[in-house]
């Protein structure tokens, strides 16, 4: 039998954070030093702690979890909301082989083929994957950085809803933007799911990283209990994206009943992840609070030298640790690769993931970037040397005077 692929596989979208890796590789073999801007892997160290207590544990073999998660982990979980005064049960969480694969068993679980779902583009890349995986449709409603990306009027979002339209899917704090929408920002969509029948899935990955505003859960406004999903991980809080452990967060138990059976199904989630992450979660020191620090200097310095480029269009982000710049260039992803292909400064490039993938709208985000500084200050320093060097010898620059807006 002649060997093929499915056609579910050519739909499926290429990781705009992945794409370019073969032509990064090659340019390490030159003797080039790569500078990855391109993914959120945190180069900060894991809670010491938390790496110890895997060290220390014994086990003469390594078994398969209650199928939604330790018990004692979903206790952590539940009391690490109950910190900032959200009232979540064990119950209400499921442990998932990270936030995407709870993603993917919320879209498969809980909607039906060709139902639609409603974002906001620029919006994680990853999902275009998964609404292909789970069969559904996305329907965006665009953002611009010329206004920090602001959400519209409630009318305008309106018009993206149709009768198909069963679920409402929302980043706070935004990836890739990095913009953090306050209590009320989150009120008046869950008001439109409320209005419209819809489920309000929100992935709040990011939460803890809000630099100057708190960033609210959904889980935080009462009226939406019933029909919001949190989306959450530890990977990018405790530094530990290979842990792969994710949870799901519902205070509905109908909702659950579907998201059980895929758990069951795939067994369980990394037992090992899932020991880090209890005993990470168990962990008093300040951990968080100077990461967090570490993070806003990062933005901090990638902000002030963006600024300073001629042609760059940028903004301050609020969370997260990430930056969406528009750059003086026609096409963003040849930039990219050209980086990597045709380019050094001092035996140094830059990798970083290209923005038209961030959009459903076609032509959108041609000439943006995302940018993770997750890296150390004197590298991202280098990181800014190089882009600004390239953008100065890039055959296809379109330079224009430099713009910067300050999210509110």
């Amino acid at each position: 039998m002649c060997a093929q692929l499915s056609s579910r596989s050519h739909l499926l979208p290429e990781s705009p954070f992945r794409q370019l890796l073969p032509y990064a590789e090659t340019a390490k073999k030159k003797g080039i030093d790569v500078i990855h801007l391109n993914i959120g892997q945190p180069d900060i160290p894991a809670p010491a702690a938390a790496l110890e207590a895997i060290h220390e544990a014994f086990y003469d073999k390594l078994p398969y979890s209650h199928a939604l998660g330790i018990e004692s982990l979903r206790e952590q979980f539940a009391a690490y909301y109950s910190e900032t005064s959200i009232k979540v049960n064990p119950a209400d969480v499921v442990i998932t082989n990270g936030s995407s694969e709870g993603l993917y068993f919320v879209l498969f679980s809980l909607l039906e083929a060709k139902d639609e779902v409603l974002v906001f583009e620029p919006y994680y890349a990853n999902y275009s994957g998964f609404a292909v995986m789970a069969d559904v449709t996305l329907r965006s409603v665009t953002l611009h950085v010329e206004n920090n990306f602001d959400l519209p009027s409630s009318e305008v979002i309106e018009q993206s809803i149709t009768p198909k339209t069963k679920a409402i899917l929302f980043t706070n704090p935004c990836n890739p933007t990095g913009r953090v929408y306050e209590y009320e920002e989150m009120k008046r969509l869950g008001e439109l799911a409320i209005k419209h029948d819809l489920l309000f899935i929100v992935d709040e990955v990011y939460r803890v990283f809000s630099f100057g505003k708190a960033c609210p859960s959904v889980l935080e406004i009462p009226e939406l209990r019933d029909r919001c999903i949190v989306i959450d991980s530890i990977s990018k809080r405790y530094s530990a994206c290979g842990a792969r452990v994710g949870t799901i967060v519902c205070c509905n138990p109908l909702l659950l009943t579907g998201i059980d059976r895929l758990c069951k199904l795939r067994l369980s989630a990394p037992f090992v992840g899932q020991l880090f992450a209890q005993a990470a979660l168990e962990d008093t020191s300040d951990y968080i609070k100077k990461v967090k620090k570490a993070y806003q200097r990062r933005r901090d310095l990638v902000y002030q030298r963006l600024t300073q480029m001629p042609g760059v269009e940028t903004y301050l982000p609020e969370g997260a640790f990430y930056g969406f710049v528009k750059l003086p260039v026609e096409n963003a992803f040849h930039f990219c690769q050209w980086l990597l292909e045709q380019f050094s400064h001092q035996g140094q490039t830059v990798m970083m993931a290209h923005g038209a993938a961030f959009y459903l709208t076609p032509g959108m985000g041609i000439n943006e970037v995302r940018l993770a500084y997750v890296a150390s200050e004197e590298r991202l320093n280098q990181a800014m040397d190089c882009l600004e060097a390239a953008l100065q010898q890039y055959p296809h620059s379109t330079l224009t005077p430099v713009i910067a807006h300050e999210a509110r």
